[in-house]
């Protein structure tokens, strides 16, 4: 029988529990204890930095927040050392979602921007704790704080305290992993803007994750602060605690629950290997080798080969259970021409950027059951018209109705939530989730917000329509560009959007592939489907399309019949050319 991970789990805990009490020397439960405290550090840093990328050097800020918590409430004020656990994870988590609040919204503090910035908060808290009454330089002791009795032996009981610790946050770990939390930081860690249009909100996620993860520090570090019974600013806040934990969360691997834990296990009884023998500064540089082997060699960590079968139900990999079409396609009109009833209206939309005016006054509708052709010459703003309605990019000026409801100004999964789905130009697949996670990914962010179990299946749908289906358990990048164009087409659709807009499908396919994907798009119209079709095949638009609007320079120049709007002079001038020299 198969042993599931919350069992793992729970079999090691209750055999790590029994330790104490082979009253072993108080010195292996005093070693346990630091692996089982930087197993903390490192997995609550992973919640964060590994499953959404957002990399971070100031766990230690957090870290030394739970310090200082534990250690002025119990060494000043006197309140029981367990009362000032929870404190310390509070404190913790307001300090670090209060940051994120204000971070997280500003789109360029990503990538290295938003590391050194967590690095920076490390070294102003501790400044900050140094020069008032908190510290005030001294240092606080903890030495006459009674320790409650929870174990044979203070050794023991600071061993309990780790291990509970330890095993709830690995639990937590798990748990994010497989739930539609981790399900989304794993896609806001290779496209963020992506994930956001899909409908993940990306602001609220990461500040949860954010919250969790600098809690769980908080918690490590009150622990701490009663085990070294004296807090300094200068061992807290040190650049020390994470330098450590990135370097075991990435030797154990980012994108594993288990990973972090494992690294964490392997350079704690290393380092303690090299100290033993006299050798220190070796053990040092030996951590700084495996730094280096793991990032050249081992760039998913040792866990890594088993990231991408997280989180996925063997019944939904074993079996292939068909499911009826997606309800908006079945109550909508098959194939039936357009009713005439507006489902998007566009009103004088502009967009600028630093000046440049990329659409400028765009007034139309777009109708029910129908395909409406969008084309223009390169740098016309078709593109940017379709990144305005889904939210990719703000607008500048004007209004997007959809279905009603106003748009304007809302998020992008906002406007996914109401409907709306869209395919890129250049395809945009999340880089390490299987193809058959990149189509459940919308299905269960999307307007309908399925299940996990439900999204696969209705992934599968989607891909036995568009020929992916043998390629399910797949990465994006071993698919040529024919088959990515169809993945983009295939997530879109898993989405059941009232609304299609397909950008560009078609660039880049031979003849044949155009074909293919022009039955396929003649498919989706029959089944009810209301799309807007950017394309510059000429031939498949104007064998698709029943309206077409022409952009030109960022204006609306011509809309009607394709056959009536093709021979207007202004259309065969602005994206033809002209007709003779």
């Amino acid at each position: 029988m198969r042993i599931t991970a919350p069992w793992g789990i729970a079999i090691v805990g209750i055999a790590l529990a029994g330790v104490p009490f082979l009253k072993l020397p108080a010195f292996y439960e005093s070693f346990f204890y630091l692996i089982f405290y930087w197993v903390v550090l490192a997995t609550s840093w992973n919640i964060l930095s590994g499953y959404s990328g957002y990399f971070s050097f100031g766990h230690g800020a957090f870290f030394g927040t739970g310090m200082y918590t534990t250690a002025v409430l119990a060494g000043t004020f006197g309140v029981p050392f367990l009362w000032t656990l929870p404190a310390a994870a509070l404190v913790s988590a307001i300090f670090g979602m209060a940051l994120g609040t204000v971070v997280f919204r500003v789109r360029r503090l990503r990538g290295e921007l938003f590391a050194l910035l967590t690095l920076a908060v490390t070294f102003v808290i501790g400044t900050i704790v140094l020069n008032t009454p908190i510290d005030g330089g001294p240092g606080v002791y903890l030495s006459a704080v009674p320790l409650p009795a929870i174990a044979p032996s203070p050794s023991a009981t600071f061993y309990a305290l780790a291990l509970i610790a330890a095993i709830a946050t690995v639990s937590i770990a798990y748990a994010i992993q497989r739930s539609k939390l981790g399900t989304g930081l794993f896609a806001i860690h290779d496209d963020e803007d992506v994930a956001e249009v899909l409908g993940v909100p990306t602001f609220r996620y990461k500040l949860i994750a954010f919250g969790v993860s600098c809690g769980l520090a908080g918690v490590a570090g009150g622990i701490h602060a009663m085990f070294v019974s004296y807090v300094t600013v200068g061992e807290t806040f040190s650049i020390i605690v994470p330098l450590n934990v990135v370097l075991m969360a990435v030797l154990g691997g980012t994108r594993h629950w288990a990973g972090p834990a494992v690294g964490a296990t392997v350079i704690t009884v290393l380092l303690y290997a090299f100290t033993a023998g006299d050798f220190a500064v070796a053990g040092r540089a030996a951590v700084g080798l495996i730094l280096i082997v793991s990032i050249l060699f081992l760039p998913q960590g040792l866990l890594g080969r088993f990231a991408r079968r997280r989180g996925r139900p063997q019944s939904a990999v074993a079996t292939r259970v068909p499911v009826p079409l997606p309800a908006p396609a079945v109550a909508a009109a098959r194939g039936n021409p357009a009713t005439g009833e507006p489902l998007l209206e566009v009103h004088g939309v502009s967009k600028a950027f630093a000046g440049l005016r990329a659409l400028d006054d765009v007034t139309m509708q777009v109708r029910r059951g129908e395909i409406l052709g969008l084309v223009g010459p390169n740098g016309s703003g078709k593109t940017t018209l379709i990144n305005v309605i889904s939210g990719h990019y703000p607008l500048t000026g004007g209004r997007i109705v959809f279905a009603g409801c106003d748009l304007t100004g809302l998020h992008a999964h906002r406007i996914a939530h109401s409907g709306i789905a869209r395919t890129y130009q250049i395809p945009r697949s999340f880089a390490h989730l299987t193809v058959l996670e990149n189509v459940a990914l919308p299905a269960m962010f999307g307007r309908d917000a399925l299940d996990r179990a439900a999204a696969e299946r209705e992934a599968r749908e989607w891909l036995e329509f568009t020929e992916l289906a043998a390629k399910a358990d797949a990465l994006p990048d071993d698919l040529n560009l024919h088959q990515r164009k169809f993945l983009e087409l295939a997530r879109a659709l898993a989405a059941r959007p009232s609304l299609l807009l397909l950008d560009e499908v078609l660039s880049g396919l031979t003849p044949s592939e155009i074909e293919e994907a022009i039955r396929t798009i003649r498919a989706i119209r029959d089944r009810g489907a209301t799309i807007v079709f950017v394309e510059h095949v000429m031939r498949a638009v104007m064998e698709l399309t029943d309206r077409i609007v022409v952009l030109n320079q960022g204006r609306l120049i011509a809309e009607g019949r394709p056959d009536d709007v093709m021979r207007r002079p202004e259309v065969v001038t602005a994206y033809l050319g002209k007709a003779h020299a």
